[in-house]
């Protein structure tokens, strides 16, 4: 999949403001699209807490409504966005629809799949391999969900605090 870096910042802020939704929904700030031909077809934000749903990842999301509206589960020839490095139950979902490439912003220390942690797209013995590319505008993702969790403790502490 060929696409320029200021293709790829584009693309990563429409990622951005799908995360800000996430923020506004009381969800971890992570935001994906998924796009096809220059064309977005598939958005998703966070939605674990507010769907009651463990799969309810950005990148799931996206997933879904992508090949909703593709009307295909295989998703050949689309390239996923999203404002943090996917976990492995991410990764996994990617490579069943078979992305031909993923782009991320901030890497994920704690469960990032993509060399983080582990790097499912290096493992020769997977059937699949999406080309991937880390850090665009990995510090406005990065400061987004440091901002988020920085309010969240501040106001666990604001709890205790009033609790007392």
């Amino acid at each position: 999949m060929e696409t320029s870096p200021q293709d790829d910042e584009r693309y990563m802020r429409e990622a951005l403001a799908l995360a800000h939704e996430a923020w506004r929904a009381g969800e971890v700030p992570v935001g994906a699209v998924v796009v096809h031909e220059g064309e977005i077809v598939g958005r998703g934000y966070n939605a674990p807490i507010s769907r009651s749903d463990p799969t309810g990842h950005a990148e799931i999301m996206a997933l879904r409504d992508a090949a909703r509206r593709l009307q295909n589960y295989r998703l050949t020839g689309c390239v996923l966005y999203v404002t943090l490095e996917p976990c492995a139950m991410c990764a996994g979902a990617i490579m069943h629809a078979r992305l031909a490439r993923v782009v991320y912003g901030a890497r994920d220390p704690k469960t990032g799949a993509c060399g983080s942690v582990v790097d499912l797209f290096a493992e020769r013995q997977l059937n699949h391999h999406a080309e991937v590319t880390g850090g665009v505008l990995a510090e406005e993702c990065g400061a987004l969900l440091s901002a988020f969790f920085e309010e969240r403790r501040r106001m666990q502490k604001e709890k205790r605090t009033d609790a007392h």
